[in-house]
């Protein structure tokens, strides 16, 4: 009976593989191809190159995908063989660009490391290969090609694309055991407490990981605060990853008479779910976020959704097809305060900002389109608003209004939110948090948490 178990379980776990394997070989095929048209218009003087490395890449992955029986390929490496190359492929692009295209690359790079942790089975000692043989061929090829530094290289997209890399063993080695054990109850009819129980500590160690690597990219609160002193974070993820995130960054501009402005940009962000598919849209979001401060062509928050909101569409629809594509996105608010005009400049996607000054509360609303769907939507719109001393700056996800609890287990909803800012915006920043904070625990008592959670104070 055991002995039938087995072969059922790994002969079904071959069918799926070799699907899997199949569409991911193909993908490679074709739109490691199509993509030379990016080469060509972004980097002309490489096409050449570039040209022939996907060339090869491409033909070694069809004669695979078509002869992998004659050439007697086994399935799990049928998913290696298209990963490791384009990999490798990816690594020489990396080598000979400079720091605006290798940043503008690594979203490519993290594209490749996240589909094939949705895409392939293959046992982790695999996965741990093409992670170290990617590693190597990186140093080499940047070694004897690249002109930048290890400090740009690594800014520019080499720590975080190194970072989902590594998950993404976890990622595949994760998913092709809890494949397993599934296919093992189906066929067997039974499972174990201690398989539950390992399967849970293995799923809660994997998403710890993902928590670290995520919390290395939202800046820490301290950093907020050193940035906004007169500021508070309220931060509460649903689960132990987070599909809202923050983040911050520090500008200064010169006018015309040498006069240095400094100006502070931040942002509360709420992607399309919680947990693991949340968190990894949230890391997608804080790389094109770091990266908008460093376009030339951004140059106000409006420009900075739009650019998010293209780059995002782009990311999560790098190898779909026109009939598969991706809408998963987020709504975001951002606020750029000029300290010395002390004028607010606010851009939101489907999300307000909330000023409070003397006793009143005056909300800007974004616009009505969440970043996500490019291809329908209008370019994101500038509110300006002259800010006074002692002025209040809320930004939020809508985690806290519909949170659900109270004496009848209904939603909190917006005016006991805004009564409560109303009421608190003269105390201090700790005092304003403990308040919030205690006014959403005490309505949701016993309940679960609804939705991931983040609300921004900022005092002028």
């Amino acid at each position: 009976m055991e002995r039938t178990v087995n072969y059922t379980w790994k002969s079904e776990l071959d069918k799926t593989a070799l699907k899997y394997h199949k569409i991911t070989l193909w993908v490679a095929v074709v739109f490691n191809l199509l993509f030379f048209a990016t080469d060509y218009i972004n980097i002309y003087d490489y096409w050449q190159e570039f040209l022939t490395f996907r060339v090869v890449v491409s033909f070694i992955c069809l004669l695979t995908v078509l002869f992998h029986k004659q050439l007697k390929i086994s399935i799990q490496l049928m998913g290696v063989i298209p990963v490791l190359l384009i990999s490798i492929q990816n690594a020489y692009m990396w080598s000979v660009m400079d720091a605006e295209h290798l940043q503008k690359h690594t979203l490519a790079y993290m594209a490749l490391f996240i589909g094939s942790g949705m895409f392939v089975f293959y046992h982790v000692y695999y996965s741990i290969f093409i992670v170290v043989a990617n590693i190597i061929a990186n140093i080499l090829f940047l070694y004897f090609n690249s002109s930048l530094t290890v400090e740009e290289i690594m800014v520019s997209g080499g720590l975080l694309t190194l970072s989902v890399a590594i998950f993404s063993i976890l990622l595949i080695r994760m998913r092709f055991k809890l494949t397993k054990k599934e296919l093992v109850a189906r066929f067997a009819l039974e499972e174990s407490k201690h398989e539950l129980q390992e399967k849970n500590t293995e799923i809660v160690d994997s998403i710890n990981y993902a928590k670290r690597i995520q919390s290395a990219l939202i800046p820490p609160i301290e950093v907020f605060k050193k940035i906004l002193p007169d500021s508070f974070v309220i931060f509460k993820p649903k689960d132990i990853v987070s599909g809202d995130f923050y983040w911050i960054s520090e500008l200064s501009t010169t006018k015309a008479k040498g006069i240095n402005e400094k100006l502070v940009v931040y942002s509360v962000a709420d992607c399309t779910g919680h947990g693991v598919p949340g968190a990894f849209m949230s890391l997608i979001g804080l790389k094109i976020f770091n990266q908008s401060v460093k376009q030339n062509d951004v140059n106000s928050p409006a420009e900075a959704l739009d650019y998010l909101n293209q780059e995002v569409f782009k990311t999560v629809n790098m190898h779909s097809d026109t009939d598969n594509i991706i809408r998963d996105g987020m709504d975001v608010a951002l606020c750029s305060i000029n300290y010395t005009t002390l004028k607010l400049t606010f851009a939101g996607a489907k999300n307000p900002v909330y000023i409070v000054r003397n006793k009143e509360l005056h909300e800007i609303k974004g616009d009505k389109q969440p970043i996500g769907s490019y291809e329908s939507q209008e370019p994101f719109t500038n509110n300006e608003y002259q800010l006074e001393k002692e002025d209040m700056v809320y930004i939020f996800s809508d985690g806290y209004a519909d949170q659900f609890g109270g004496p009848k287990g209904k939603k909190l909803k917006y005016k006991p939110f805004k009564e409560m800012l109303i009421s608190n915006a003269n105390k201090s920043m700790e005092e304003q948090e403990e308040q919030l904070s205690n006014l959403f625990e005490n309505w949701r008592g016993d309940l679960e948490q609804l939705d991931d959670v983040c609300v921004i104070g900022v005092r002028i």
